[in-house]
Order: C-alpha cells, then sequence, then structure tokens
C-alpha cells in the first residue's frame, strides 16, 4: 500500500509540474495547467484510453490517502490566500471598489439562480431542495480567483498600476463576500433540521469576529517579537498549526474546514520578516506538491465523456456563456458608473472574470456536500477552465500590446 501511495504521488506531482510548465509557455497560468492534467488523469482520458493504467496508478484503495495529501494541500492554500489579502488595496479606492467588487458578485449571483432554476430539474441530485441548490450555482459563478488574478497581472506588467490595484482590491472584496456567501451555503446544505442553517451562520460570524478582535491582536503582539528577524522554525510550525486548529473549528462548527483556514490567513499580522519567510516555506512545498493531489481528486469527478446528450452539451455551452456575461458585463459595468474610461472598465471586467483554483475549491465542496452531481459538477469545471485560459490572452488582446490601460488613462480615474 505504502508503495502505491508513493507512486501515485511521485506520478501526479511529476505530471502537474510539467502541465503547469507547459500552460506558462503557452502564456496561461500554471494553474491552468494543473487543472487541465488533473482531469486528463480521470475518467475523461486516462480512464477511457486505458482503464487498467489508471486503475494501476490510482487504485480505490489509495484514493483516501491520496485525499488527505490533497486536503492538506487546499487547506494549507486558503491560508495563503487569505494572507495574500492586502486589506491597504481597499484604502484610495473608495467607490470604484464598492461598485465593482458588489456588481462582481451580486450580477453573477443574479444570473445564477436564474440559470439554477432552468438547471434544477435536470441537474440537481435526488433529494436536494431548490433552494440550496439555487444559492450553490449562483455563488459559484459570483467566484474570481485572487491569486491566479495577482499572477496574471504580475505576468501582464499590470500588478503595480491602478488598473491592477483596482482589480486586486475588488477580487479581495469578492473573496471575502464569496466565502461568506459559501458559508451559508454549506450551513443550510449541512443538514441537521430546519433551524441548524442559520444557526451555522450565526457561529461562523462568531467566529469571524472571535479571530479578527481577539486572534488577530493576539498574532500581531507575538509575531512582533520577531518582527527583526526570521523567527526560526518555531513561527513556521505555530503558523501552520494554527490553520489547522481554525480549519478544525470551523469545521467542528459545520460550516468548512476551508474556510478557517481563509480566515485564519486574513488575520495573520502583514510585513513581519518571520511570517512571510514561514508562508513562503508553506508556500513552496504544499502549492506544487500537495495541490496537485487535490487537482487529481477533481479530475477523477470530471468525466467529458459521461455528459451524455445534446442537451446536457447545450447546458455545457449555455454556463460559460452565462458565466462571463454576469462576471465580465457586471464588473465593466459598475467601473463605468464609477466613472472609469471605457477601455479601463473592459479591462477590469476581464480580469475579474478569472475564476482558477478558487472555482475548483467551491465545486468540491458542493460535490462533497451532494449539493450538485457529476454532470454538472463536469460542466462547472469546464466553465472554470474557459474563464480562468481566456483571460489572460483576453487582457493581451485589450491592451494591445501597449499597456495604455495600465498607465496614464487608467491612473486618471484611479482617484475616484
Amino acid at each position: 500500500m505504502a508503495g502505491q501511495v508513493l507512486v501515485a504521488v511521485a506520478v501526479v506531482v511529476l505530471a502537474c509540474g510539467v502541465g503547469g510548465a507547459g500552460a506558462r509557455r503557452l502564456g496561461q497560468p500554471v494553474v491552468v495547467g494543473e487543472i487541465a492534467v488533473g482531469i486528463l488523469l480521470g475518467p475523461t482520458l486516462l480512464g477511457w484510453v486505458w482503464p487498467q493504467g489508471q486503475r494501476w496508478l490510482l487504485p480505490g484503495e489509495v484514493l483516501p490517502y491520496l485525499g488527505v495529501l490533497g486536503d492538506l494541500g487546499l487547506v494549507a492554500f486558503m491560508f495563503l490566500v487569505g494572507l495574500e489579502l492586502d486589506f491597504g488595496l481597499l484604502r484610495g479606492q473608495g467607490r470604484a471598489v464598492v461598485l465593482v467588487s458588489q456588481a462582481s458578485v451580486w450580477v453573477p449571483c443574479a444570473l445564477g439562480a436564474l440559470l439554477a432554476l432552468g438547471l434544477y430539474g435536470s441537474f440537481a441530485p435526488e433529494g436536494v431542495g431548490r433552494a440550496e441548490f439555487v444559492l450553490f450555482v449562483a455563488v459559484a459563478l459570483s467566484v474570481t480567483a485572487f491569486p491566479v488574478l495577482a499572477r496574471i497581472l504580475t505576468e501582464q506588467g499590470l500588478y503595480g498600476t491602478p488598473v491592477g490595484a483596482l482589480a486586486m482590491a475588488c477580487a479581495a472584496v469578492v473573496d471575502v463576500v464569496a466565502w461568506c456567501l459559501l458559508a451559508v451555503v454549506v450551513a443550510v446544505a449541512g443538514g441537521g433540521g430546519a433551524g441548524a442553517g442559520p444557526v451555522r451562520a450565526l457561529a461562523a460570524g462568531a467566529f469571524v469576529a472571535g479571530m479578527w478582535w481577539g486572534v488577530r491582536p493576539l498574532l500581531a503582539r507575538v509575531m512582533g517579537r520577531w518582527s527583526g528577524g526570521t523567527g526560526g522554525g518555531g513561527v513556521l510550525a505555530g503558523l501552520f498549526s494554527g490553520l489547522c486548529l481554525a480549519a478544525y473549528a470551523t469545521d467542528a462548527l459545520g460550516v468548512h474546514a476551508l474556510f478557517g483556514a481563509f480566515v485564519f490567513g486574513a488575520v495573520v499580522p502583514r510585513g513581519v520578516k518571520a511570517v512571510e519567510r514561514a508562508a513562503e516555506r508553506i508556500r513552496e512545498f504544499a502549492v506544487p506538491v500537495l495541490l496537485p493531489l487535490f487537482f487529481v481528486g477533481s479530475g477523477l469527478r470530471t468525466d467529458v465523456g459521461a455528459l451524455g446528450g445534446g442537451g446536457v452539451w447545450l447546458w455545457a455551452a449555455v454556463v460559460p456563456v452565462v458565466a462571463v456575461v454576469a462576471k465580465w458585463g457586471g464588473a465593466t459595468g459598475a467601473a463605468l458608473l464609477a466613472g472609469r474610461s471605457r477601455e479601463e472598465a473592459v479591462l477590469l471586467g476581464a480580469l475579474m472574470n478569472c475564476r482558477g483554483v478558487t472555482e475548483l475549491v467551491v465545486l468540491n465542496i458542493g460535490i462533497g456536500l451532494g449539493v450538485i452531481g457529476v454532470e454538472l459538477f463536469t460542466v462547472l469545471v469546464l466553465m472554470a477552465v474557459v474563464t480562468t485560459a481566456m483571460t489572460g490572452p483576453v487582457v493581451r488582446a485589450l491592451r494591445g500590446g501597449s499597456g495604455e490601460c495600465g498607465g496614464r488613462g487608467a491612473g486618471s480615474g484611479a482617484r475616484g
């Protein structure tokens, strides 16, 4: 058994590394290649072309071990997402951040809810209520991948520009709102009677309040002692233990472990060298080694060949269109209302349309809860890949190689 696990881990990590390198050469974020490899190792390709090979590489008895390792990587990744939230980006952006971020959440939520009403009869698993199904699909369409967006902005030379700062600020707000909404979905869908949903939602709110006003000042005092140095391995052990305990706390509350890790990352002090060093060490191991195991778990649930007849494929075409129109259109319209130029508004909308691995996390929570089935999971995974893969090329096309939207033209509206 141990040997099979070791072989599976080695093959998956190397394959995702190759896929990530290939995506980078094509001008795509690394995560696009990693997600694609995860899908191809599942029934979509390997299980279809060489089922015996897939069963040898990923036998049923090995999958629980890979799942635990992948979940550990995912918890660490969500901690890093929370840690990368820069609340300083919200200063000075004012009206634009409020309008664009809220439109980027609520317009996709509204159109996603309408879409879910049409999907419910064909895709909702037996016993799933209309309310939790509609709410989940709405939240799934509202996600923006904050960490992937940061990488795209860096690659496009937009990270330090006004439009880049605005996009990051809006994505930070969208991330927070979307995860709070997802916590409500988990609370509603988690069972336990009619009153369980509101109780869990209140518990999640109490957890956030306790972390922000209780744990955050305590961490600031403790980490301040190492502000001038590296802090050694103690900071790394403390951060990793803290994110695991925070994840356990929200899991025990019936919300979701990932929500706790995300909140813990958001309250950890910034600007402390010891924290930055420890977080980088977590990132260097968890992202390239453990996170690919999560992608394979997602890939095993994604079966493009099992989508069935033309009706399902029609929905598979409709869902990405609705997702793009809702997110890109909502953000663009809000940016125009905030006084941005047309070019900058369209560029900002294209950036907010990126969903990346964050979408995959949300979808795995949904299928784990039983709110969605394999067919809709596959459709939404394809939507996540399409919207993420299109972001880089679209941004390059909109900028036309001149970078005008990130320069003087963007700066004229950045103070609004």
